[in-house]
């Protein structure tokens, strides 16, 4: 199974207007996730508001029949998208999704949002 990395890249942190560049914290942190992720089994992929707005800036990780996780509240960091890349790829190592705590990066600790299930297989 193949686990990806949903971007928000609309995603602003309180604040963004006063800092304001040409890009959105969203799309920074897309970058630096891309960045990261390169020459690693993780597919990143950007998507325009996954409606997390008061916990900005927002990522899922996803794969098929694993559990899936939404989490939030990073500052676009070279660090922050490192570690999320890390656990992206304990998950897509993992059978379930499922990944124990002892072995979570410390810089997302604290970050996650929601746990979904998997969707059921389709009859």
């Amino acid at each position: 199974m193949t686990t990806t990395i949903t971007i928000c890249d609309t995603c602003k942190r309180e604040g963004w207007e006063v800092e304001a560049g040409e890009h959105t914290d969203g799309e920074l942190l897309a970058d630096l996730i891309e960045a990261a992720a390169s020459g690693t089994p993780i597919k990143t992929r950007r998507f325009s508001c996954l409606m997390g707005c008061d916990r900005a800036c927002n990522v899922t990780i996803q794969a098929k029949g694993k559990l899936n996780y939404t989490l939030g509240q990073f500052i676009p960091s070279p660090e922050a998208a490192k570690a999320i890349v890390a656990y992206a790829v304990l998950h897509a190592a993992s059978a379930s999704g499922q990944v124990p705590y002892r072995d979570w990066p410390q810089a997302i600790k604290g970050h996650f949002t929601t746990r979904h299930p998997p969707l059921p297989e389709s009859k």
